[in-house]
């Protein structure tokens, strides 16, 4: 049932916060000169007048579809990880633990982010015809992940055009994750002495959640940045070429277009998940009339995932509504 719930309310959590991540990745990676988007509200009114709200959801289903086997690398390497330390509830511990977990499932969520991106990428705009007053549609390179997925295996150089973009992955999430399970357990320490004993409110929860993944995005969006340059484009450049270019063509700026809407993304999107969570849970509790446990986790990529981190909260924390976010 933990399965279950977090894999449905992963994918709430996904619905809610995608919009946000395809504004970022457009962001990301325009070019300095004639720039089509001017920030964040311009970038998502300019979406729904031309491609409308389905724009903003492409490449949803390539990430939605990999949920269940993040979940499995990521908590599966980081549980496991935890256990070799003799203090396992140390914050250096929780950072180390993420760290190696966040490395390891990156070689999954990389060929997930770069089809995700094709797909984010493409223009399905209509362009208006003034002197006839119609529209025509721009044909899609690419008519779903799957067709995406073939092509640039077929025109790409195979495995090696999937991997593109994987080092810089790597890069990305093992900090980022070590980071981010550092602060979520850094910041519930502190709600929790905060509250005197009493149990933590769902509030409570959701900020603690919502400031880990800023945290934790905050200090890897520049890394995240490289990465979206490096996987839209359809020829290989590595991680020191694509950031010495963007430095010297558009200066530091480029490196945190779009940081406001991932920033923004952490706090909806963390909800989505612990109420979906806590919904199927209830359905569960109610069929077999007993009480359900809700321990809910969402945690990073690319660039996205959000997962059940069922084992570690059960035996570390001693309540039952406990959502952790990226």
């Amino acid at each position: 049932m933990d399965f279950v719930a977090g894999w449905v309310s992963g994918c709430a959590g996904l619905i809610v916060g995608h919009p946000f991540d395809t504004i970022k990745v457009r962001l990301q990676t325009q070019g300095a000169v004639k720039l089509k988007y001017k920030g964040t509200i311009h970038c998502f009114t300019t979406i729904l007048k031309t491609e409308s709200v389905a724009g903003l959801f492409r490449g949803m289903s390539s990430l939605m579809a990999g949920i269940p086997l993040v979940n499995a690398v990521l908590f599966g390497v980081y549980g496991n990880t935890r256990k070799l330390f003799a203090d396992q509830d140390a914050l250096s511990t929780h950072f180390y633990s993420g760290m190696i977990a966040g490395g390891a499932q990156s070689f999954i969520t990389s060929p997930m982010e770069l089809i995700k991106t094709r797909l984010q990428l493409q223009d399905e705009g209509f362009k208006r015809i003034r002197a006839l007053q119609t529209y025509r549609t721009i044909k899609p390179q690419y008519s779903g992940p799957i067709d995406c997925t073939r092509k640039i295996f077929l025109n790409e150089g195979g495995i090696r055009g999937l991997s593109k973009g994987l080092g810089t992955t790597f890069l990305r999430d093992a900090p980022a994750l070590g980071v981010y399970f550092a602060s979520y357990e850094y910041f519930y320490r502190i709600a929790a002495k905060n509250s005197g004993g009493v149990e933590l409110s769902t509030a409570s929860i959701l900020m603690a959640g919502g400031m880990a993944g800023v945290t934790s995005w905050m200090l890897c969006y520049p890394i995240d940045a490289v990465k979206s340059r490096i996987q839209e484009a359809s020829e290989s450049s590595s991680f020191t070429t694509t950031t010495s270019r963007m430095y010297r063509q558009e200066g530091l700026r480029s490196f945190f277009r779009g940081v406001n809407a991932a920033v923004i993304r952490a706090y909806p999107a963390n909800a989505a998940i612990f109420f979906t969570a806590n919904f199927v849970h209830s359905l569960y509790a109610k069929s077999n009339s007993t009480t359900a446990t809700l321990i809910v986790v969402e945690s990073v990529q690319q660039q996205m995932h959000y997962h059940l981190h069922y084992q570690y909260l059960a035996e570390r924390m001693h309540f039952h509504t406990i959502p952790n976010h990226l």
